[in-house]
């Protein structure tokens, strides 16, 4: 079950983030499904939120490419460490568009029950995404 795990994992990264075929959320996460993030935000629960926060991101970020860099699979538990870059020419999280480039890293945990997504575990260089897009990331700091 891992193997099928780790494919719907890929999936995901392909459908949703690469080419911006949100409802495949659909297929992939529990109508209950949970997202941890360390962000203050708290994204609804179920393929809904998940298909929110895609597409808030990629109309922010139009041309967005994520590359999977390694996928580990265990029982119901698949772990997926990727890069992704894009050009910041929509807002996001409140900001302006910047028209910068960014390439960030992150790592997504997920859990699965039932053949379907029901945690993921977001850690996202947030950082050293806002750094990059000349956003101001401490209170008094000004962007570049």
């Amino acid at each position: 079950m891992a193997g099928v795990n780790a494919e719907l994992v890929r999936r995901f990264y392909e459908e949703v983030w690469n080419r911006g075929n949100v409802d495949v959320a659909d297929e992939v996460f529990a109508a209950d499904y949970v997202r941890h993030d360390s962000r203050p935000s708290q994204a609804e629960p179920g393929p809904a939120g998940q298909k929110r926060i895609a597409q808030n991101f990629r109309d922010a970020l139009p041309d967005l490419r994520f590359e999977v860099e390694m996928i580990i699979a265990d029982g119901d538990l698949v772990a997926a460490r990727w890069t992704a870059e894009g050009n910041n020419s929509g807002p996001w999280g409140g900001q302006p568009p910047t028209g910068r480039h960014a390439r960030f890293s992150g790592v997504n945990i997920f859990r699965f029950e039932d053949s379907k997504v029901a945690e993921i575990w977001n850690h996202r260089d947030d950082l050293g995404l806002m750094e990059q897009l000349g956003v101001r990331v401490f209170a008094g700091a000004e962007p570049e």
